[in-house]
């Protein structure tokens, strides 16, 4: 397929890695740094102790999803109607559109700008950028798409590339799923710049983060999403499975960006205040990050 990536950020350049590296036309979307890196190496991937350079095309101009068959939106969600206004003009009547992006209600966003259906994905990598255009692969890799009338298609190719995944009938349950497990984790472990592993060992973190998912599950009820029963173990062994792992939350404030606090605990604290719910570890949680945010805003 020639397939076109929007954002080059960790999530972007590893799926696009995947894909080229199973000989898909694949061109990146992305900042100008990065698109430097890319068009002299391809897309440094390093994952598994090997160094991969998968062959893209790249370049900073929204055009660059011009006729592509499959477009994956990567960019953060403060960005997701900035950047889906810019590539609407060149998108093909035909084009699929899958929403790979932290956060609920991203995959509405863009339908709102395109006036089409976009597929939700749920992602689950832990991966971070090391350079321009270099990316380090450090687990995991499945997605969990939206059913339509593409997808088992699409499935059968990111499988056929190496990228696990499963097309459910219920997504807007397994977002939710994810975004509690990334309202759990992403803020604490800003806050405390810890990987996940030694994260948790500190006193008092797991009872905050039990009240972060009991909090989440009754916003959820109120939308009318059930989450699993088992949750609060999947909670817990993410630290297991990824003990050294940074949240997407930390590595931005690492590198002095704007995070995308406001689509994980600040989407259920606005969601909880329409329904009267109160959620107080969230909101701590994202006064937090806001603070931090703010702290690097003035160089502090």
């Amino acid at each position: 397929m020639k397939i076109a990536v929007l954002g080059a950020g960790a999530v972007g350049c590893y799926y696009g890695a995947m894909l080229a590296l199973a000989g898909h036309a694949v061109t990146m979307i992305g900042r100008q740094a990065h698109v430097a890196a890319m068009k002299a190496d391809g897309i440094v991937l390093l994952k598994a102790g090997t160094t991969h350079r998968a062959p893209v095309a790249a370049t900073s101009d929204p055009s660059g999803v011009a006729d592509a068959e499959l477009v994956l939106v990567s960019v953060k969600s403060d960005d997701t109607v900035t950047a889906a206004a810019e590539i609407a003009p060149y998108l093909t009547a035909d084009a699929h559109i899958l929403s790979l992006q932290n956060g609920v209600d991203n995959a509405e966003r863009l339908e709102a700008v395109f006036g089409r259906a976009v597929i939700p994905a749920a992602v689950y990598v832990a991966v971070e950028t090391t350079a321009p255009g270099q990316v380090r692969h450090n687990g995991r890799g499945e997605l969990v798409i939206g059913a339509g009338p593409a997808s088992a298609e699409l499935a059968r190719s990111f499988e056929q590339a190496g990228i696990p995944t499963d097309v459910s009938e219920n997504v807007k349950a397994v977002l939710w799923t994810k975004l509690t497990v990334n309202c759990a984790y992403n803020a604490l472990c800003a806050i405390g710049q810890l990987p996940y592993g030694p994260m948790v060992g500190v006193p008092g973190v797991a009872g905050v983060m039990a009240d972060v998912v009991a909090e989440c599950r009754a916003v959820a009820r109120a939308v009318d999403i059930r989450l699993p029963d088992n949750l609060d173990g999947t909670v817990t062994g993410l630290a297991a499975a990824m003990p050294r792992q940074f949240s997407s939350t930390a590595q931005d404030l690492q590198r002095g960006k704007r995070t995308e606090i406001e689509h994980l605990n600040g989407y259920v604290v606005r969601m909880a205040e329409k329904f009267g719910i109160n959620v107080p570890a969230n909101r701590t949680l994202l006064a937090c990050i806001r603070l931090l945010e703010e702290a690097n805003r003035r160089g502090s």
